[in-house]
């Protein structure tokens, strides 16, 4: 089986979906799956420095990098499309992620052209929040653009039954698969010392840390966070909170003005982008994990955090009921109000906590492991191709 993923960037900016595009590729390879990935430079408003026009071959898998323009932050790259025409019909399926993003345009209309299956992955951008964010811009689009080559998809990949059934509600008629995120076991069975954290960011040691550990973006509820952590830390005196992700909008100013406003600053710490052993070593230093976001897909950061035994508090915006059910994390209503209680909790009961931090870990380990999330997409990839071949007959 041979498949290509199209995806607007791989930089490190963009969080979540560059890891889940690279994390995918390696464990389709583990299952004997051909796997060739496409995407422009873009690294935010800056550019990766990186080969172009030609494959980068350091990985089971292929990287192909083309140079973009920008109109605005609309970007383009016509060596990109050009590229995915003569080349898409190589494939059994192409596989697209997110929308509302040019480079998978073509590479949906090359596939209509040659009638090759295609997979689509919105990431959540389908999900009522985000598609109320900026809505006179992205309701033309989507009728235009992006509605049409939905509904020509072999199918569409939800993240979890949330996204699924908001999927399903804008009457695409498309086959919804759910297969969620995953994560490395081995990436997380153990974590490094926190001291590296420490090092690195001085004002953390000694404290009780709670991690923010997303893109400092509207959409992720540092609006809420603020008041929320204000009430903890009134509580709770030695906690503080580490905001860790990049800010590719310019959203740093107003999210530090929230936390001015709710009287906390002081006791907070932006570090910008965590990669690598530091992201690690940040899980590891932390007392609890906080995601009070208005929308995901299924954010890899959640994962990460249960993988690593944290209790954490996550809001219903995050579309993780199943955490819920398996009483391995706060999912509560998105209010501050919500928010500040749970954590209070986790601080109030801490035995509780960190046996909820164990359930995490557990159901992190045996249902959401990359092995096991690759098997259900070679499903997915092989009853499209199968769909397909029978279209064109």
């Amino acid at each position: 089986m041979k498949i290509l993923i199209v995806t607007p960037s791989l930089g490190p900016v963009f969080g979540g979906p560059t890891k889940v595009v690279l994390d995918l590729a390696q464990a389709l390879t583990e299952r004997t799956v051909s796997v060739d990935i496409v995407a422009t430079n873009a690294n935010g408003s800056g550019n990766l420095e990186i080969p172009l026009c030609q494959w980068i071959t350091t990985k089971p898998y292929r990287i192909q990098y083309f140079p973009r323009w920008n109109i605005k932050d609309y970007t383009i790259s016509l060596s990109l499309t050009a590229w995915l025409f003569r080349h898409v019909a190589d494939y059994d399926l192409v596989h697209t992620h997110t929308i509302f993003a040019y480079p998978v345009l073509p590479a949906e209309w090359a596939c209509q052209r040659y009638k090759v299956a295609t997979i689509r992955t919105p990431h959540g951008m389908l999900e009522p929040w985000s598609l109320a964010y900026k809505a006179a811009k992205k309701r033309l689009y989507y009728a235009l653009l992006e509605k049409p080559l939905l509904q020509r998809a072999g199918a569409l990949h939800a993240l979890n039954s949330s996204e699924a059934k908001n999927i399903q509600n804008l009457r695409l008629q498309n086959p919804v698969a759910i297969v969620s995120n995953g994560i490395h076991r081995h990436e997380f069975e153990v974590l490094p010392d926190p001291a590296i954290f420490y090092q690195r960011f001085p004002a953390t040691q000694g404290k009780q840390l709670i991690l923010f550990l997303a893109r400092i973006d509207p959409k992720k509820g540092l609006d809420l966070l603020a008041p929320a952590f204000a009430k903890v830390q009134n509580q709770f005196p030695e906690t503080h909170l580490v905001i860790a992700g990049s800010d590719d909008i310019g959203f740093l100013p107003t999210a530090q003005g929230y936390f001015a406003q709710a009287g906390c600053l002081n006791h907070v710490t932006f570090t910008g982008i965590l990669t690598g052993q530091l992201k690690q070593a940040a899980l590891a230093a932390a007392s609890a994990y906080v995601l009070p976001s208005y929308s995901e897909g299924f954010s890899m950061s959640v994962l990460e955090a249960m993988a690593s035994g944290l209790p954490c508090v996550i809001t219903t915006g995050c579309n993780f009921p199943e955490a819920a059910t398996a009483q391995a994390a706060h999912v509560v209503d998105i209010s501050a109000d919500a928010i500040a209680h749970a954590l209070i909790e986790c601080f109030r009961h801490p035995e509780q906590a960190k046996a909820m931090g164990d359930r995490a870990r557990e159901l992190v380990f045996t249902q959401y492991e990359w092995n096991h999330i690759a098997a259900q997409m070679v499903e997915v990839y092989t009853t499209a191709i199968k769909d397909a071949a029978v279209a064109k007959s």
